[in-house]
């Protein structure tokens, strides 16, 4: 069982105060989301979480590991993925062959056996390319495998990402924005993945501006404004909170 956590998390670039004070956690085979108005600070928790930005100070610790000091490459090793708001594809390579550099945290065979072509070699590509087909499945697009991914739909573009990361194994994955831009019926779609994700054993950290979504898919919400966690709680909970309603939903008198 993994669990994610962050202690007093902040951080600071010159004079602002992006983050202060965040505690969070997210644990393995549920859905936790994070939710909070433009410029609350959800992107810069999950860019410090994955290494990209250096804390100013607290704590990030993974099943009891501090790993705020890890850069990007050991936190993925560690097992932990994540998506963008702006999809990062190899738009001329197939949608299989994006889904595959995923994998690059199993291969088990050395670089040399591939580049000699080695059977070990091509055996491992085999099982690569049947897990990446797999997925494929799992997300519904595999019948757009060999399609260059920069050719597919938003929408499908957004399932491939997430297949990528999904490819890593992670025992954590962090989604920025999963379904920004998609209808009901897409995110729904993807909402039942994320749940099958979670009833499998891994713990995901849903970040969304969409209210609706978030709270249909989430046992905990932790509501983020202006870098400071206001709410925690259930949705029903979090969503009753004055402080949610004035920050996140308009003023109090304005709802009432």
């Amino acid at each position: 069982m993994a669990l994610l956590e962050l202690r007093n998390v902040s951080k600071h670039f010159g004079g602002v105060k992006a983050i202060t004070d965040v505690n969070l956690q997210v644990p393995s085979g549920r859905i936790t989301g994070l939710i909070g108005p433009n410029g609350a600070g959800k992107s810069t928790v999950v860019n410090l979480i994955t290494g990209m930005f250096a804390l100013s100070g607290g704590t990030i610790l993974l099943d009891g590991t501090q790993i705020e000091k890890d850069g990007p490459d050991v936190v993925v090793r560690r097992g932990i993925a994540r998506t963008f708001q702006n999809i990062r594809l190899l738009a001329e390579a197939s949608v299989l062959a994006n889904v595959m550099i995923g994998f690059h945290r199993l291969e088990t065979v050395p670089v040399w056996s591939e580049l000699l072509g080695l059977p070990a070699s091509r055996r491992q590509t085999r099982q690569l390319e049947e897990r990446g087909r797999a997925l494929l499945d799992r997300f519904g697009i595999a019948q757009f495998a060999d399609y260059p991914a920069g050719a597919l739909a938003y929408g499908h573009q957004r399932r491939v990402e997430m297949a990528r990361a999904v490819a890593s194994d992670p025992a954590i994955l962090l989604l920025d924005e999963p379904v920004a831009g998609m209808n009901d019926v897409e995110a729904g779609e993807l909402g039942e993945v994320f749940r099958s994700l979670a009833a499998s054993g891994m713990g995901l950290l849903l970040i969304e501006h969409n209210v609706r979504f978030v709270t249909s898919m989430c046992e905990e919400v932790n509501v983020l404004d202006t870098g400071k966690i206001i709410a925690s709680g259930s949705a029903q909970e979090v969503m009753r909170s004055p402080a949610v309603i004035d920050a996140y939903l308009g003023s109090a008198e304005e709802t009432a």
